[in-house]
């Protein structure tokens, strides 16, 4: 199996208002740039939100899945670790 890396290419903070505190864009293996990832704070604090696309039916859709549980934890922690080093 092939490890990814991941590295987070640009945060862009909002004004802390709101729930949504950044968008992200995250880069893997130097080879793929995933847009629109969102750093949002929930009811137990932050957490990272794929990128979604709104459906036909007005519902939101992730655009993008991690296919295990391990590689979602992995990205979680590194951008909002990086998040959290942003001024």
């Amino acid at each position: 199996m092939t490890s990814l890396d991941f590295k987070v290419i640009r945060i862009h903070k909002l004004p802390d208002n709101g729930r949504m505190k950044a968008f992200v864009d995250l880069g893997v293996n130097d080879q793929l740039l995933v847009k629109g990832m969102r750093v949002v704070s929930g009811k137990n604090g932050l957490f990272v939100s794929m990128p979604q696309e709104k459906g036909k039916d007005n519902r939101w859709y992730n655009s993008v899945d991690c296919l295990t549980q391990e590689t979602r934890e992995q990205i979680s922690e590194i951008i909002l670790e990086a998040y959290r080093k942003t001024g």
